[in-house]
Order: C-alpha cells, then structure tokens, then sequence
C-alpha cells in the first residue's frame, strides 16, 4: 500500500455552506408550492375566495415552509369538522402538510442532488 498525502491549500467551508443553503431554499420552495397545490385542492369551494387566498412562505434559515390562508374565516373551515362540506374537507391545509412527507422527502433530496 502506497504512502498518500493530502495537503489542503484552501478553506472551501463557506462556499459549500452557502451551496447547501441555496439547495435547502430551492428545495424548500418547491415543496411549498407542492403543499400549497394539495391544499388547493383539497379547500372547500364556495366562492373560490378561500381556494385562492392559499400561500406558502419559506424560511431557509429554519429549515421551514409554511402553508397558510390570511382569510378570516379559514380557520373555521380548517378546524371544524362538524361542518359538512359539498366539496374539499376540514384540516385540507394540515392533510396538505403531513400526508405528502415521502414525496417532500425526495423533493429536498433530488434540491441537495443540485
């Protein structure tokens, strides 16, 4: 076995933290748009104001995406389940988060895969 010797002339450390941070945003923007598709999809229509109003906001630093509605009564409609709905269902932003993770899963891998 040969003898090998490594000498390092340069400190990347930063360069690659600032890679893998834009990877994590890129990938964490995706899902969000992934999530809010689901939620869309699954928000009660009436008048399509609810439907509409749904984002998603990113935050990289964290690690973070959020999916979400500024409308007032979206609330109501996420959280009661005794309402009966012609279409969609309640909780349609929380099954948008939590009954897609595979797929976020290799969303997030294929972002750090660049």
């Amino acid at each position: 076995m040969e003898n090998v010797e490594v000498h390092v002339t340069a400190d990347n450390t930063k360069e690659a933290h600032e890679l893998m941070r834009a990877a994590i945003a890129r990938g964490l923007e995706e899902m969000g748009l992934v999530a809010e598709g689901y939620a869309k999809a699954g928000c009660p229509v009436d008048t399509g104001r609810l439907r509409n109003s749904i984002t998603h906001v990113t935050d990289p630093d964290s690690g973070k995406a959020y999916i979400g509605t500024n409308v007032e009564y979206g609330r109501y409609v996420e959280f009661r389940e005794d309402v009966s709905h012609k279409n969609g269902h309640a909780h349609f932003l929380r099954d948008a988060a939590s009954e897609h993770t595979a797929e976020y899963v290799q969303i997030l891998r294929s972002a750090l895969r660049g």
